[in-house]
This record gives C-alpha cells, structure tokens and sequence, in this order.
C-alpha cells in the first residue's frame, strides 16, 4: 500500500495497512488460542483435547489431569502468553521512542536492572510479599533505564543508536554482575537460577493475578499513545513541528516500557530478544503505523513465547530447556543481522 504523501518517500511517510493488519491481527489470535491448547495438551503427559476442554470449562479437582492443566501448565502458558506481549510491545515503543532498531529491554539494561531489583528483595527482604517484589523488579528496571540514558547522553552530541546500545550492554552487564553477586553472597544462587536462565514454569494464579491486570493496562495504555508513538518516530525535531509534546509522551511511554519489563522479569525473568526481532517482524507485515504496530506485537509475542516454552518442554524431557536458550537461538542471528543491516546506525 502507497505512503501516505504519495510521490518521494521522505521521513514523516507513515506506511499503514489496515487491511493487513486486521487480518494480522485476527489469525494472530486464532494461532494464540491454537498454541495455548497445543501448550496444554503436550509434555510429560499427553492430554487429549477433549480433556484440556473439560479441565477449562467443568473442573473437577478428583480428576488428576485436571488438577494438571488447572494448576500447572494453565497457569504457566498464560504467563508466557503475558510475558511475550510485555516484552514484545515495550520493545516496540522504545524502537519507535530512540529510533533504534536494536532497542530491547534485555539489551538496554531494563532486565537486567530488574533482575538486581528481584536478587535485592530476595536478599534482605525474603518474607515480602509477590506485590513487593514486582515493585522492587520496577524500580530495578528503572535504575537500569536511567544509566543507559544517562551515560549515552553523557557525550556530546546526545544519545544515539549505536551510544544507547553500548551503554544498554555495559549496564547490563554491570547490574547482572552485582545481581549475581549478591546472590553468592547471601547464598541465594539457587533462588534465583530461575529468573536468570529465563522460564515461566513456576508461574502461580496468585502472580498472575497481580501481573495480568498491569500488563493489560499498559498495553492498553501503549494503544491509546499509539498515533503520539508514530509521530515520536518521525524523530523529536519532526515530532514537536507537528506540536507534538515531545516530554510529556515520552515519559509515559518510558514508564509503560519499565512497567511491562518490570512485570515480565518478575514472572519470567531476564529473557532477553522477544523485544528486538517481534517488532520488526510485525512492521515488516502491517507497516509503521503503531496503532497496529503495538496490538500485533502484543499478540505475536504471546504466540512465539508460548511456542518457545512449549518447544523447552519437548526438546529434552522430562527436563526442560530454559525458555531464553529457545529465544536467544533464535535472537542473536538477528541482532547481528540487523547490526550488520545497520551499519550506519552511529
């Protein structure tokens, strides 16, 4: 479909495809409920479909198989389908808020900011409550966020894409290495070898509870924001030509963006990617209006995340792969595709 101002492309072409992205949009759905089921259905114990519908929609606690898919893998599928979608849309807005094409909260500091935050509650503060520890894996992603930010516009010049990535991996190191630390020193390793290797297998109702509702809203909020985020992309000189307040919709986007990180850590833990390569996919397919971008992204990183938990559960069981393994096989060809594709992001 054409741009917008036909003729010459220049930089305020917004490319939108509603038609696309509707159908986008719509088989992403089917494809999500169709992966949950399948999620379901397979692992240590094959269940038969008629038996994942029962266990949903007539629950009786005297059958084993439904005390299975009610208190282990339902719980856990929606918790992946929860976390894809955080990482994938806060990746989306910080692509479209830095110009950055290799933004993503594992690669610019925020998981491994919120990863310290969850190894500081475990350390001194062992008895909090899952509420608590959400806000000390917020606070944790924001420190993360303010270093990156602060130290890539440290120079002059300001923050660009190649400074913001090369902060985001000295930070990122930096606030892992202090979490792990911390962790031998406490002798807390164990703990937190989950939230380090990336899962969703010891998700509860109780979490997800408390992080569906915030997920829910932040994207939801993301949406709204959606046509300020496509502007905002045009870059921040275009954007306040167009009277855009540049400020004041950056800060709640950055907000939203360490709200949804912050709950996906708390959940899954620093799985690093599903931000960087969903969004590009998703642009690829609907075009750089974000008011698709984001709903789709949300969608399609629900349906890779579950897939990629469902494939850890299969490749060696009973044991399982770690889900940021899955990820990362598939997420470090494409950082370095795109760092290559991008050799003149300065």
């Amino acid at each position: 479909m054409k741009p917008i101002n036909p003729g010459q492309k220049k930089e305020t072409d917004v490319y939108s495809r509603p038609v696309i992205g509707t159908t986008i949009l719509t088989i992403s759905i089917l494809l999500l409920a169709l992966s949950l089921v399948l999620a379901i259905s397979v692992g240590a114990a094959n269940i038969a479909f008629f038996d994942v519908w029962k266990a949903v929609f007539s629950y009786d606690g005297s059958r084993e198989t439904d005390q299975i898919i009610m208190s282990l893998r339902l719980p856990r599928e929606l918790g992946a389908a929860i976390v894809g979608a955080a990482f994938a849309v806060s990746g989306a807005i910080m692509q479209g808020m830095t110009r950055n094409p290799l933004a993503d909260p594992g690669l610019l500091g925020l998981n491994a900011g919120a990863s310290l935050g969850l190894a500081i509650a475990f350390s001194y503060f062992s008895n909090s409550s899952y509420f608590t520890l959400m806000l000390f894996s917020f606070l944790g992603a924001g420190i993360g966020a303010a270093l990156v930010f602060g130290m890539s516009a440290m120079k002059r010049g300001g923050m660009t894409p190649l400074r913001i990535t090369l902060a985001g991996a000295a930070v990122s190191a930096l606030l892992s290495s202090l979490g792990e630390g911390l962790a031998l020193i406490n002798k807390l390793s164990q703990s937190i070898a989950f939230w380090t290797a990336g899962g969703v297998s010891g998700t509860t109702w109780g979490q997800l509870k408390l992080v569906a509702p915030t997920v829910f809203i932040g994207i939801l909020i993301a949406i709204i924001l959606s046509r300020g985020l496509t502007i905002l992309s045009f870059g921040e000189e275009v954007a306040k030509g167009l009277g855009q307040k540049t400020f004041i919709t950056k800060a709640v986007l950055m907000f939203i963006v360490l709200v949804l990180a912050g709950a996906a850590v708390s959940i899954a833990g620093a799985i690093a990617f599903v931000g960087l390569f969903i969004p590009h996919i998703v642009r690829f397919l609907v075009g750089t209006d974000y008011r698709w971008v984001i709903p789709c992204s949300a969608v399609i990183g629900s349906v890779f995340l579950v897939l990629a938990d469902t494939a850890a559960r299969m490749i060696n069981p009973p044991f399982e792969t770690p889900v940021g393994a899955i990820v990362a096989i598939l997420g470090v060809p494409f950082f370095l595709y795109l760092a290559r594709k991008g050799r003149a992001i300065q």
